[in-house]
Formats: C-alpha cells, structure tokens, sequence
C-alpha cells in the first residue's frame, strides 16, 4: 500500500499572493478615486464603501490596504514626499543644494502627466479644513524629516540624531511645507501650470538656502 502523505504537494487553492509592485499600484489607484470623491463632496459624506466601489474593489481590500478612509490619500502625498526626497539623494557632493533643486526637482515622482501633481494639491488645500487629512499629511512629513537627517549626515559625517542635523532636517522639513502650501494656493483656481511649477521649484530652492554643511 503506498503512503498517502508522499508524492507531490497538493495543488495551491485561492488566488495567487499579490506582489509588492501590484499592492502599491493598486494602493495608488484607490487614492486616486478616494481623493476625487473628498474633493468633491467632501470627507464626511464619503464613505469606505463608496471608495471601494468607484475604485473597482472589495470593501474587505480597501479595509486590507488602509486603517481608514481618510488614510486612503497616503500613497499620492507619499508621491510628493518621495520626489523630494529622491532630489535629496541625488545631490552630487560638489554641487549646491539649491542649484541642484533647481535642475532636478519635479513635485511628483514617476508621474507622466499633471494629473497627480494636482491630486496631490487637491490634497494639501483639503488639510486646512479637514484635520483627519491633516494629521495623515504631518504623520507623513514627520517619518519624511528623518531620511532628511540621514542625508545631510551623510555629507557631513555627523551623526544623524546630532543637534545640527536635526535642527536642519526640521527647517527643510518646514520650509518643503509651506512651498508646497503656496503652490496648492497658487493652483486653486487656475490649475496647475509649467509657470506655476517652474515658480514653485525656484521659491523651494531659494528657501533652502540656509542650508550650510561642512565636513566634521
């Protein structure tokens, strides 16, 4: 009699694993949706279900992907942060900060058109009236301000968690905030446009002008 427990493995049932590029796609996707429907007819008269259906999902996946509906706009400010963060990283050890912004910052990463630029803009406006998108929105910046850390220590050699670099990170931080903020108050009403963009890039620059780095 042969051993029923030997041979090959019985065969996987249920859907295949979602990878980590398909989760934050779709992740991003349902952002898209959650933060149109905020815009339009705002926080409280959206809700969790209505998010899921317009972006084509189950309640149980949006629930699966966000702890709440208003953290449903993480992924696309996270685009914004990101942007910024990779023009930290990419900055050439000769170069000046703000002549390398101006060169290579772009609001947005990896997006190919103006549609999640103003999404994201859409966004920052909301935080001023909705503070459950304010408090996501600060919780972001705040886990942002620590790889600013990282970055400039970094170039300086300095440890990270030093007074300076901190004191640095946290005055990037802040000023990346309210350039941002003026860029959402310039597009209210017009849009997002090449002039606004390129004013935006020039105002962000100028602002971190303070930052002064030398080797310890």
């Amino acid at each position: 009699m042969s051993d029923s427990s030997s041979g090959s493995a019985a065969p996987r049932r249920g859907r295949p694993p979602v990878s980590e590029e398909q989760r934050r796609r779709q992740r991003l996707v349902i952002s898209r949706h959650a933060v149109r429907l905020f815009a339009e007819q705002g926080v409280t008269a959206t809700s969790g279900e209505q998010i899921a259906r317009t972006a084509g999902v189950s309640e149980r996946t949006l629930w699966r992907y966000f702890s709440s509906k208003e953290s449903c706009v993480e992924p696309l400010l996270t685009k914004m942060i990101d942007a910024f963060r990779a023009a930290l990283h990419t900055w050439p050890p000769d170069a000046d900060l703000t002549e390398h912004l101006r060169a290579a910052y772009q609001p947005v990463l990896g997006s190919s058109s103006g549609a999640d630029v103003e999404a994201v803009l859409s966004v920052v406006r909301m935080t001023h009236g909705e503070p459950a998108l304010r408090a996501v929105y600060l919780v972001l910046r705040e886990r942002a301000e620590d790889t600013f850390a990282e970055v400039l220590a970094a170039r300086t050699g300095q440890p990270p968690g030093s007074l300076d670099i901190r004191v640095q990170a946290s005055a990037m931080n802040a000023a990346f905030k309210v350039a941002t903020d003026d860029l959402a108050r310039a597009t209210a009403a017009r849009g997002v446009t090449p002039t606004a963009l390129r004013q935006h890039r020039e105002r962000l620059a100028t602002s971190l002008s303070f930052v002064q780095l030398s080797p310890q």
